[in-house]
C-alpha cells in the first residue's frame, strides 16, 4: 500500500507536495508522525518509518506533529482566505488595493503568497481575473460592451477593452461571444488538481504539479477556441461532489458530462479507456486489441498519456503486460494509490 522505502526517503527529505496523502511519516527518535512536506528539520533516514494513514501512526503510539498538523486538511482554506473570496464574489466588480486587505485584518503580502502558493497568479491578479471573467459573462448574456465596462469598475472603455485583451488575448468583442471554459482547483486525497469545464462538460481534469498541465490547458483553449475562467459553475460542482464519493469509496461510475475532443484515434483509445471496469486493470495490448490494432500498442500508449480527464478517462487502470505499473503523468504512487482504492484495499476522504 506503500510507495518504494527509497521513493518516500527522497520525497521526504524534499519535500515532495505530490506524496501529500500518499504516506505519513513517523520519527523513531521524537515519537511524532509528519506530513511528506513537514518543514521542521529533516531527520536521518535511519530514524525514520512510515504509515498509510494517519491512523497507523496513532496505532504505532506516534503522536502528530504540532508544525504540520497531519490530523487536519492541509489544503482547506484558512478562514481569512474564506472570509477574502466571500467578499470578492459578494462584489466581483471592485478594485481591491493593498489598504482594503489591511482593513480586513489581512496581510497583502500574506495574500500574495498564498494565492500565489495555491492558484498560480497573486491576489490582485485574482480578483482582476473573476472581474472581468464576471464582465464576460454579463456580455455573453447581451449586454453591450459599454456597459458592461463601466458596471465592471472600469473607468474608461480604453482601459478595460485592454484588460480584457491581457487577459484572454482577445478583443472585447470576440472575448464576450468565445466558449468560456471555468476553471477551479479542486483538493483530493491524492493532490491537488485543476479541473476545468464549460456551461455543459468537464474537459479538463489534471494534477497541478504534473509538468504536461500547461500543455494541456493549451490543448483545451486550441480544441474550444475558449476563454478561461476562475470560478466555479455546475458542472464543477457536480464533479466535485462526484469526486468526494469516489474517493469514499461509495462511487464507481461517473455520471457527469465529459468532453474529450481529440483525433480519431485518441479518441477511440479514451474512449475504450471509459469501458474498463471499475475494480479492474487491463494492458496497453488489451486496450490496443479492443480498438482493433492490437500493433499500435505504443501510440495507444500515446494517447493514454495524452489523456486529459485523469480519474474520470481512468488511464491509471493500464499496467504492464507482465502486470507491472508502468507509466503515470501523476506518478506511479498516485497510480497505486487509485487502484487500490478502487480494488477496495483503502479508503480516502477528500480535502477541503
Amino acid at each position: 500500500m506503500l510507495p518504494f522505502q527509497a521513493e518516500m526517503i527522497r520525497a521526504f527529505t524534499e519535500s515532495d507536495a505530490s506524496f501529500e496523502g500518499i504516506f505519513f511519516t513517523g520519527v523513531l527518535t521524537t515519537g511524532i508522525f509528519c506530513r511528506p512536506t513537514c518543514s521542521a528539520r529533516k531527520p536521518l533516514p535511519k530514524n525514520v518509518t512510515f504509515f498509510a494513514s494517519t491512523k497507523d501512526a496513532l496505532d504505532g503510539g506516534f503522536r502528530p506533529c504540532k508544525r504540520c498538523k497531519p490530523l487536519e486538511s492541509k489544503d482547506k482554506e484558512p478562514e481569512w482566505v474564506e472570509q477574502l473570496m466571500e467578499a470578492v464574489e459578494k462584489d466581483p466588480a471592485h478594485r481591491w488595493k493593498d489598504q482594503d486587505l489591511r482593513n480586513l485584518g489581512i496581510e497583502p503580502e500574506r495574500a500574495r503568497r498564498w494565492f500565489k502558493a495555491n492558484h498560480g497568479m497573486t491576489f490582485h491578479a485574482y480578483s482582476r481575473a473573476r472581474r472581468l471573467g464576471k464582465a464576460m459573462g454579463h456580455m455573453k448574456n447581451g449586454q453591450s460592451v459599454t456597459e458592461t465596462a463601466f458596471e465592471s469598475g472600469y473607468e474608461s472603455m480604453a482601459g478595460f477593452t485592454e484588460a480584457v485583451k491581457r487577459f484572454t488575448g482577445r478583443s472585447a468583442t470576440s472575448a464576450a461571444t468565445a466558449v468560456r471554459i471555468y476553471l477551479t482547483r479542486l483538493m483530493t486525497p491524492v493532490g491537488p488538481m485543476m479541473a476545468g469545464a464549460s456551461d455543459t462538460s468537464v474537459v479538463l481534469l489534471e494534477f497541478v504539479d504534473r509538468p504536461m498541465l500547461p500543455t494541456q490547458l493549451e490543448r483545451v483553449q486550441k480544441r474550444f477556441d475558449c476563454v478561461f475562467i476562475p470560478e466555479e459553475n455546475p458542472v464543477l460542482a457536480q464533479l466535485k461532489d462526484e469526486l468526494s464519493s469516489y474517493f469514499e469509496g461509495k462511487l464507481t461510475k461517473f455520471g457527469v458530462s465529459l468532453n474529450f475532443p481529440g483525433t480519431d484515434f485518441q479518441q477511440k483509445v479514451w474512449t475504450a479507456l471509459l469501458d474498463v471496469p471499475y475494480g479492474k486493470t487491463a494492458s496497453y495490448l488489451d486496450l490496443a486489441t479492443t480498438i482493433g490494432d492490437p500493433k499500435a500498442v505504443r501510440a495507444v500508449a500515446r494517447a493514454n498519456g495524452d489523456n486529459r480527464i485523469a480519474i474520470i478517462i481512468p488511464c491509471h487502470r493500464i499496467i504492464g503486460s507482465d502486470g507491472s505499473l508502468t507509466g503515470y503523468g501523476g506518478g506511479l504512487h498516485r497510480k497505486k494509490k487509485l487502484l487500490d482504492l478502487e480494488q477496495g484495499i483503502e479508503t480516502l476522504t477528500l480535502f477541503g
